[in-house]
């Protein structure tokens, strides 16, 4: 194996620089993208689709819990599947591995949800044996077919206005490997992770970063913000400076 040169921490330092110039340049390219996508004309989904649940039938609008967002994720999981019936197909298995606590998702309107056509007895087997909490349903019409995962896994993104749903995004192949953040759900969403900073049509929910997350057994839940977080929202480059001026001052560097 042929690495790379051993340098200075001078060295070092500078090679970082030059790499975390595009590094930035890269987030900036994200975080465009993301609001392109928030502008993406709809597609209106005409269908009643219908799922099985674990206390019985449901229809997609039901899958949204009453949220107004909705990501769904095709997972392969049935018969024919390699490893079943104990497991689910590694790659969509790996993903589920990756799911972050879905309150912070919820916190923002959005629900994530697994469809499978495995019938609802082996689903709640398997999530008991691998320690999945996300609501998974079993596809019982030509959902995935009509939305492109029939063949393939792939995330498609709902977004409901009272009982009309419509179709925002979709994504799959290697777009579904980075999957599993709340910010990576989030950033597929047409309402985006909601946060003034974001470049999002006029009208659109936003409210400062920092002040909506909680710990995710805490919403709902009236808490009192950080005053360091306030500090860093009013004004974030001052805070980062004040903040190395304790550490100092801490450590007796000053």
């Amino acid at each position: 194996m042929k690495t790379p040169p051993v340098v200075s921490q001078q060295e070092w330092k500078a090679a970082h620089q030059q790499l975390l110039i595009k590094e930035k340049a890269l987030t900036r390219a994200k975080d465009a993208l993301a609001a392109e996508r928030r502008r993406m004309p709809w597609m209106a989904v005409e269908k009643n689709y219908e799922f099985d649940g674990p206390n019985g039938r449901v229809t997609l609008l039901d899958l949204f819990e009453g949220r107004r967002q909705l990501i769904v994720y095709r997972a392969f999981y049935e018969p024919g599947v390699f490893g079943w019936p104990d497991h689910a197909c590694r790659g969509c298995s790996l993903g589920a591995d990756q799911v972050a606590h879905l309150s912070h998702l919820n916190a923002r309107d959005t629900t994530l949800a697994y469809v499978s056509r495995a019938p609802q007895a082996d689903i709640v087997r398997l999530k008991a044996r691998m320690g999945w909490k996300m609501p998974w349903y079993t596809i019982t019409d030509s959902f995935d077919a009509d939305f492109g995962v029939d063949q393939w896994h792939g995330h498609n993104v709902f977004f409901r206005d009272g009982e009309k749903i419509f179709r925002t995004y979709f994504i799959n192949n290697r777009g579904d490997e980075a999957m599993g953040t709340i910010w990576s759900y989030l950033d597929l969403t047409p309402l985006g992770r909601q946060e003034t900073w974001e470049d999002s049509p006029e009208g659109y929910p936003q409210t400062p970063p920092y002040q909506w997350w909680r710990w995710h057994d805490d919403y709902g839940v009236e808490v009192t913000v950080h005053p360091g977080w306030l500090d860093i929202l009013s004004d974030p480059v001052g805070a980062a400076l004040r903040r190395q001026e304790a550490e100092k001052k801490a450590c007796g560097c000053l």
